[in-house]
């Protein structure tokens, strides 16, 4: 049947002016800094350090003994050490990012509050006692313990190599100062020099064991907060050499090259981060602000994606390396992608990480709205969806659809069953309709649609219902 175009103009209208007066919340913003080991607690004592590299020369030279150590003691310091980033967010995990940095290296060995990064900043820490801060920290951001409990930030093998020691089974919900050893993984690489990666979560290091290899980008454990730790990290600490039998020295290498690293010239990265880094770590909405319990509560997050109609909606972006002196720009998008609601807001300080929240009542529309921010030019959606499903359909908010726009197959993550998925064009035909028995369905090809926009109907084993709005390039 053909449809005249000026029905289907009338139509738009219609629809649009269900909520053709945004609202102005430009003005409702809340929001701040997040400052995370605020107190600079210190990640190993010297006792505890001693003992984690007392622990890695005796399996050295126990592997040795054994003709089972891998690297060469012969060889220089090779290409093939240069890391790639420890830090890997799960698949599926609802964010953009989970990380940020607080710490770098201290190169000022003078005490206290005498502070120098590679950089020639003041991004470190030193103690009272003489503790000039050895390691790279980074932590998780937003809500570490939720996302410690969920597994959500994975740490990584940097580099291929040897796993020389291993520790897994310390509380892993410190919250200060204390003689508790972390959970760590230690690996040798082919050059001899060692990477250590600490603050993991109880029982997650990796099931290898010493005198195993692992290559780059493995698996090794799951962020978390044991030993000296004020909330889950990775203190990821590197030596260029190990003293072994009493010969040479163990010598503590920056990874990052700098005007003010005076420990080596060259950067041990493939490819090194920028010393400010703005990133949008997550787009959220919530239905009240999350609450950020002390520590080692896990946070109460409040996340929402389904609202009734005037239902208040917390719109909610938390950022890395916010820049002052930038603006981030925000929008609230329809259904049918025009907007309802954009308004530029200013950042006037230089935070690590922050979090800044906005409210709206859900409109009258029904259908899965967007709320988009865009930052440095990074531009992250987060779909909401108004009066469209029951509560039945709550199990549909986490679905996610990827990637999209698309080529020819979309993957379809779900914590439900999808037993159903239908295909419909601009017009509401249905073009497309897939079954899946008793196995949920997981992907969809659409290699035989020409270019363009459609909707996806999922539909789950209890008649639940969401429509996704597709494009195919």
């Amino acid at each position: 049947m053909k449809i005249n175009s000026t029905l289907l103009i009338l139509f738009s209208f219609l629809l649009c002016s269900v909520d053709s007066y945004s609202q102005d919340i430009s003005s409702t913003v809340t929001g701040g800094e997040y400052k995370f080991n605020e107190n600079k607690t210190q990640c190993l004592t010297d006792e505890q350090r001693k003992e984690v590299l007392n622990d890695i020369k005796s399996n050295i030279s126990l592997l040795k003994s054994q003709n089972r150590l891998a690297h060469n003691e012969a060889q220089k310091r090779a290409p093939s050490t240069l890391f790639s980033w420890p830090v890997k967010m799960k698949d599926g995990a609802p964010y953009n990012d989970v990380w940020a940095i607080s710490n770098y290296v201290d190169h000022n060995a003078e005490f206290p509050n005498k502070l120098l990064d590679y950089n020639c900043g003041s991004k470190t820490y030193d103690t009272n006692d003489g503790y000039n801060h050895m390691g790279v920290d980074i932590f998780t951001w937003p809500f570490s313990w939720k996302m410690m409990d969920n597994d959500e930030a994975e740490i990584i093998a940097a580099a291929p190599g040897q796993i020389i020691s291993i520790g897994r089974t310390q509380s892993d919900r410190s919250c200060s100062f204390n003689s508790n050893q972390w959970n760590g993984v230690y690996v040798q690489h082919a050059d001899g020099s060692v990477a250590l990666y600490g603050h993991m979560k109880q029982g997650s290091p990796t099931s290898k064991t010493v005198g195993d290899t692992v290559e780059r980008g493995e698996y090794l454990g799951i962020i978390g907060s044991s030993g000296n730790s004020t909330g889950p990290h990775l203190h990821f600490e590197v030596y260029s050499e190990v003293e072994l039998n009493g010969v040479g020295q163990d010598v503590l290498v920056d990874p990052y090259k700098g005007d003010c690293n005076n420990m080596n010239t060259d950067s041990w990265w493939q490819e090194q981060k920028p010393y400010v880094n703005p990133n949008i770590n997550a787009v959220l909405t919530h239905s009240a602000p999350p609450i950020f319990p002390d520590c080692p509560d896990q946070e109460t997050t409040n996340e929402k994606n389904e609202f009734a109609p005037g239902e208040k909606v917390h719109l909610a972006v938390y950022l890395r390396d916010q820049l002052a002196g930038s603006k981030i720009n925000l929008r609230v998008l329809r259904p049918n992608g025009t907007v309802y609601n954009n308004w530029d807001f200013s950042l006037t300080a230089n935070y690590s990480s922050s979090y800044w929240y906005w409210i709206i009542n859900a409109p009258a529309l029904p259908g899965e709205w967007t709320w988009r921010a865009t930052y440095q030019g990074q531009i992250v959606d987060h779909k909401f969806t108004v009066g469209t499903l029951s509560v039945d359909n709550s199990e549909f908010d986490a679905i996610t659809v990827y990637p999209n726009p698309f080529n020819d197959v979309v993957n379809i993550q779900s914590n439900s069953l999808v037993k159903k998925a239908s295909v419909m064009d601009i017009l509401g035909k249905t073009v497309m309709t897939k079954t899946n028995g008793v196995e949920s369905i997981k992907e969809i090809n659409f290699q035989s649609l020409s270019k363009g926009l459609y909707f996806l109907k999922l539909e789950g084993i209890n008649n639940e219902q969401k429509t996704i709005k597709l494009i195919k390039e």
